[in-house]
């Protein structure tokens, strides 16, 4: 069985990920080496793995202000899926290995530098590469079945694979929902380009202030709400792709 085909079977038949995808690094080694500052290794490829957040946790967002919504969404659609992502790229990293190949697994949601605020690298990049989504005016990947409700892993490799896709050209249109729902208008509107900063669309910095006066507050940090809001996830019927 060829390689590829045993790391999407393997992922599948544990139940580890909605999403399975392969992305080309190559047309991104110079965002890649500057996010990273070169720390990462040159691996030419990458592993993308999600997870769909439910939804009726996700729907409960709007009355996030209430202390059992924010501890049902921190905890299930946040803790618990980025401990099943972290583990499944850790298996298919050592599977990876174990065949021969360079594995480096990334980190389902661990910042590395507080003042981009950012990792080490970007899980959407990757998805968006293997052709699972686009990247929208919220800065969030977003998948034409799932909407933006999908969490990512990572896993680097010089393993012999194949680009299971190419990006999924932008759905959003004159969409302004994510924009209007931001509660510190952290997004300005512009559609994705990848020789943009991110800072053209995104301040991160405002929703860094938000959570960081949450926990001083001794609260969980939740927010979720451009996530909560994106037509291409709410009220969809749970239909989950892969490729």
């Amino acid at each position: 069985m060829p390689l590829q085909d045993e790391l999407k079977n393997f992922a599948r038949a544990r139940g580890a990920v909605d999403f399975f995808g392969v992305a080309d690094l190559t047309l991104a080694t110079h965002f890649i080496h500057e996010q990273s500052g070169g720390l990462l290794p040159p691996l030419p490829m990458a592993v993308s793995l999600g997870i769909s957040l439910p939804d009726a946790v996700v729907d409960m967002l709007p009355h996030r202000t209430q202390n059992a919504v924010k501890v049902s969404y921190r905890t299930h659609a946040y803790d618990i899926v980025n401990r099943r992502l972290d583990q499944a790229a850790s298996e298919i990293g050592s599977l990876l290995q174990s065949s021969g190949y360079k594995a480096f697994p990334v980190a389902a949601s661990e910042r590395t530098d507080s003042e981009r605020i950012c990792a080490i690298f970007s899980h959407k990049l990757a998805a968006n590469l293997s052709g699972l989504g686009w990247i929208g005016k919220s800065c969030l990947l977003v998948t034409p079945s799932r909407g933006p409700r999908v969490r990512w892993a990572t896993i680097l490799t010089d393993a012999p694979l194949e680009p299971s896709g190419r990006p999924v050209p932008d759905q959003c249109g004159d969409c302004r929902d994510c924009i209007d729902i931001c509660p510190v208008q952290a997004f300005s509107g512009r559609h994705f380009h990848p020789d943009e900063p991110r800072e053209l669309r995104y301040r991160a910095e405002k929703c860094d202030a938000y959570f960081k006066g949450m926990e001083s507050r001794g609260e969980p940090k939740v927010c979720g709400m451009c996530l909560y809001i994106c037509p291409f996830g709410k009220g969809k019927d749970g239909v989950i792709i892969s490729r």
